[in-house]
């Protein structure tokens, strides 16, 4: 499954195609327990590390596809990657407004997509010389998880790390350490697939029609990413299950 002049490799596509549908899952399971009062424990046990294995393997795979796209790119120059970036953080703005006018409280200040349109830009100087990205990853997750469950008097570090006091939102991704993520996945990019082309010997995509489809999700991740969560509650608002309170 490889198309020239824009090739792509179906693992990519099907390693996000997986994140996907674990974001799915765990959003559906959100939306019972906070719009349908159903006694869900997602912040502790098994849910908390899965919410946190799908957030890791976006940011993985989008390091990786960074690097790919770095590699294949006729223009390299920074600009090409800032329009990048600000593009998908343009959509996690768009994230904040449709939160903030309908949830208030809680809304989402700085969330995945801020965070991974962000890291594309601030990852640009490491795409020539992806090794590198590996030691700046390791010390971005290490600061990170030294920040975590900090609280600090000022708000404007937040999107760095910097937990101010009495904080909530439904969905926070800071820079430390999800950054580190990032350039983890720009490393493994620049390891498996130098010059763009892969390192290991892979068979064609099977011809399995969940495999494609699945693989179709990964393709399509940044839309599903902003039209899962409105179909997901009018779906469930419908069924009956929740309560929107319209």
């Amino acid at each position: 499954m490889r198309k020239s002049g824009t090739q792509r490799f179906w693992e990519v596509d099907l390693l996000r195609g997986v994140a996907v549908v674990m974001m799915i899952t765990f959003h559906t399971l959100f939306n019972l327990e906070f719009f349908g009062d159903y006694p869900l424990v997602l912040d502790g046990g098994f849910w908390f590390y899965f919410q946190q294995a799908t957030a890791g393997l976006f940011f993985l795979v989008a390091g990786v596809a960074s690097t790919l796209s770095y590699a294949r790119a006729g223009d390299r120059s920074f600009w090409r990657f800032f329009r990048r970036g600000g593009k998908i953080f343009a959509c996690g703005m768009v994230v904040t407004v449709v939160t903030w006018l309908f949830l208030r409280e809680g809304y989402v200040v700085f969330g995945v997509l801020h965070c991974i349109g962000l890291s594309i830009i601030l990852a640009y100087p490491f795409l020539p010389r992806p090794y590198w990205a590996l030691p700046a990853g390791i010390l971005c997750i290490a600061v990170g998880n030294y920040l975590d469950n900090r609280t600090f008097s000022f708000p404007y570090l937040l999107w760095l790390g910097f937990i101010p006091e009495r904080f909530y939102t439904v969905d926070y991704f800071p820079l430390l350490p999800w950054f580190g993520l990032f350039l983890l996945g720009l490393f493994l990019g620049g390891l498996l697939y130098p010059s763009g082309q892969r390192r290991f010997s892979l068979p064609d995509c099977p011809e399995f029609p969940p495999l494609h489809g699945v693989i179709f999700l990964g393709r399509h991740s940044l839309v599903i990413y902003l039209l899962h969560q409105p179909v997901l509650l009018a779906l469930l608002a419908v069924l009956g299950v929740i309560d929107l309170g319209f």
